[in-house]
């Protein structure tokens, strides 16, 4: 029996091919991400870092048994804002079979709830400028593009 009843969890390993596909399913995460089977061990040494972690977490929504959404939430502790906490949401995907449904909104209402447990003074995150459609999107959530990212690939 389908069910509509979307959680949230922490991923565990075994999400890991779930979440490749999801973030390989997009025209810049296609140029970027490699999802084959066995995926490379790099994705799994990552996810064994990220778990170990305290200050980081892969948050999975899913539908059922199906991963339908992930995003990394890192918790950053700053000398600014009189040594406060931050939050830091990056690898934010929903499946395409599911978007435009409010999973997203949900996603981040997720993160946000879990930055505010954790007492952080404020959750940031970037977007690449060929997506404006995640934007608007952002933006609509609350989010203000106060200021200009950069960023080096090396």
């Amino acid at each position: 029996m389908a069910t509509n009843v979307i959680e949230f969890r922490i991923a565990v390993e075994s999400d890991l091919p779930a979440i490749v596909a999801l973030l390989a399913d997009d025209p810049l995460g296609a140029k970027r991400e490699n999802f084959v089977d066995p995926l490379p061990p790099s994705y799994h040494v990552a996810f064994d870092a990220i778990s170990r972690d305290p200050n980081n977490e892969v948050i999975v929504c899913t539908r059922g048994p199906q991963v339908i959404g992930v995003l990394q939430l890192t918790y950053i502790p700053y000398l600014t804002y009189q040594g406060s906490w931050r939050a830091l949401i990056e690898g934010v995907r929903v499946a395409s079979s599911e978007q435009n449904r409010g999973i997203g909104k949900l996603l981040f209402e997720h993160a946000i709830a879990r930055a505010r447990e954790r007492k952080c003074t404020l959750v940031q995150l970037t977007t690449d400028k060929a997506r404006p459609d995640a934007l608007r999107f952002y933006e609509k959530l609350g989010f203000k593009a106060s200021h200009h990212g950069m960023k080096m690939i090396l």
